[in-house]
């Protein structure tokens, strides 16, 4: 399906080298501040070209509303938002016409379909990404009434890693540097790391973490459409993502629960808290108003810049080239889809329970 959620919903279209890719949002809330210049400063995080460790396909991403806004609010009715791709070389993707790429999507689709879209993989390219980055920017205003923020951020490349421990980290660094790590020093590792890799002519994979804070207790549906159910569902939505834990995660698996269990407590407001975090703000698949963290893993970009063994749609041997505009790590680039992806996710939890007028979510 191209339609994700279920009160607030998306429905995404367009291929990597069509005429335009976009996306239409159903069910946001009436009356929600819309800022243009905010949607197109969350694409411009995303679009390719950024710097000397993404790809160097130039795409501007310019973001056009056709519907759903009116005097600068959102009206209830369906928002289409439009993204014309202006620097496609389908001509790069010839040679791999009849052939299927390792660890792409070519040989999935070929067999699902009986035909697929060669050029930049079509459906399956990351460039359908930038129609849910538009709509998750509309996701942020909506839920920036109640509060609640996300901060995504590249916590590992390779083996260079950051600190698990968030509350140490200065977000206001995030966007300081190319790959989007809120430590300065580890971030210029990761850079040195991803440009070594680059000029190999290879790839290499890392983890986005996202901490969003100021969520409400009491989101979440029982008992299949859980809050980290659902946030596990649109992080391994994202092309190339690997990998979904939440609060304590794998490490968890390690403690006891004399030690893992969260203490309640009333703070001197009279608000229930915990006083540590390892559920990581979600317990029985419902929020519990503490801070929602959760890593995301992205492999390898597959497109390398050598030549790699494979097969023809005929079951033949073939040789795969490399060509193309790719990047050499994924996951600078992912920051702003997990941040899109989470915010899409909280804001159809929000909406399935408390209707749609804005009004209705102001405490």
């Amino acid at each position: 399906m191209n339609t994700f959620g279920k009160a607030f919903r998306i429905t995404t279209f367009g291929e990597s080298h069509g005429r335009a890719i976009g996306v239409t949002i159903d069910g946001c809330p009436a009356g929600v501040a819309f800022d243009l210049e905010e949607v197109q400063k969350e694409l411009d995080r995303r679009k390719p070209g950024q710097s000397k460790i993404t790809t160097q396909r130039k795409e501007a991403d310019s973001v056009e509303v056709l519907s759903g806004v009116f005097e600068g609010v959102t009206t209830g009715t369906p928002i289409s938002l439009l993204i014309w791709n202006q620097d496609q070389r389908s001509k790069d993707y010839s040679h791999i016409k009849d052939v299927f790429r390792p660890s792409h999507a070519d040989y999935t689709y070929h067999t699902k379909y009986g035909v697929r879209d060669y050029r930049g993989g079509g459906r399956s390219s990351a460039r359908e990404t930038a129609a849910r980055v538009a709509a998750g920017a509309v996701a942020k205003a909506f839920l920036k009434n109640m509060g609640i923020d996300f901060n995504a951020y590249v916590s590992e490349v390779g083996d260079i890693r950051v600190s698990d421990d968030y509350s140490t980290l200065d977000f206001s660094e995030i966007e300081n540097n190319i790959v989007r790590c809120p430590d300065p020093v580890k971030a210029e590792e990761m850079i040195e790391l991803i440009d070594g890799v680059r000029k190999d002519r290879d790839t290499i994979g890392g983890i986005v973490s996202c901490v969003v804070s100021g969520v409400p207790a009491g989101l979440g549906e029982p008992v299949f459409d859980r809050l980290n159910a659902e946030l596990g569902k649109a992080m391994l939505s994202i092309n190339a993502c690997k990998g979904f834990e939440y609060g304590s995660g794998f490490e968890g698996t390690k403690l006891r629960g004399s030690t893992h269990n969260d203490t309640f407590y009333t703070d001197a407001e009279g608000k229930v808290r915990t006083k540590t975090n390892l559920s990581g703000g979600i317990q029985g698949g419902i929020s519990n108003g503490e801070d929602i963290y959760f890593r995301v893993a992205f492999k390898p970009v597959a497109t390398i810049m050598v030549d790699q063994d494979s097969i023809d749609k005929e079951g033949n041997s073939a040789t795969v080239s490399g060509k193309g505009r790719h990047d050499p790590c994924v996951v600078p680039r992912a920051v702003p889809i997990v941040e899109a992806m989470a915010a899409l996710t909280i804001a159809d939890m929000v909406v399935r329970s408390n209707g749609n007028r804005l009004d209705q979510f102001i405490k």
